[in-house]
């Protein structure tokens, strides 16, 4: 489904991949680069879900419908004003949803191997994700589609040049067609 919404407005942008990709800090990054608010979609999840992941349980789709929903209308909600929201999105299926409500959102998918996204994530502390959890999202994982629009960036750079690339592969993209600008 196409629009006419101008290439020049500020774009609604999920930041997606696994835990430990470093979804909130280039993603807090890249919004004030493009002067637009940060939400960390994590922040969205009903207490139900924080306490399963907490103790070990990967979400079910069931568990996550609601969450997505929330996320796609706080997105929407954002209109031409722009947004950068850190969320999973690991299945098709669910950037699907989250494009119902709001089409014109650009996927960036931060993506690194296995043992940089380990080190992370067992580096952290006071994250309600465990490590152990890692290996379960990345068998879920779905990659971008080449119809869906978005850009993968590598996540083994330093973060400033990790933001570079993030900021130089969304900004060419038009959120109306997916087509670079």
């Amino acid at each position: 489904m196409s629009n006419n919404k101008s290439a020049t407005a500020t774009p609604r942008v999920i930041v997606m991949g696994v835990s430990g990709c470093g979804k909130t800090t280039i993603g807090d990054l890249v919004a004030r680069e493009l002067g637009v608010p940060f939400l960390d979609g994590d922040s969205l999840h009903p207490v139900e879900n924080v306490a399963k992941m907490a103790a070990g349980t990967p979400l079910t789709d069931e568990d996550r419908w609601p969450w997505l929903a929330t996320v796609g209308s706080r997105l929407a909600a954002a209109g031409d004003g722009g947004l950068v929201l850190a969320c999973s999105a690991l299945r098709r299926s669910y950037r699907d949803a989250i494009r119902e409500q709001s089409p014109d959102t650009i996927f960036l998918h931060l993506n690194g191997s296995k043992e940089v996204l380990k080190a992370r994530t067992e580096g952290r502390i006071g994250h309600f994700m465990p490590p152990a959890l890692l290996d379960s999202q990345l068998a879920t994982l779905e990659p971008l589609q080449d119809d869906e629009t978005g850009v993968v960036v590598d996540i083994s750079a330093p973060v400033d040049d990790v933001v570079a690339a993030a900021l130089a592969s969304c900004m060419p993209i038009r959120p109306s067609s997916g087509a670079q600008a």
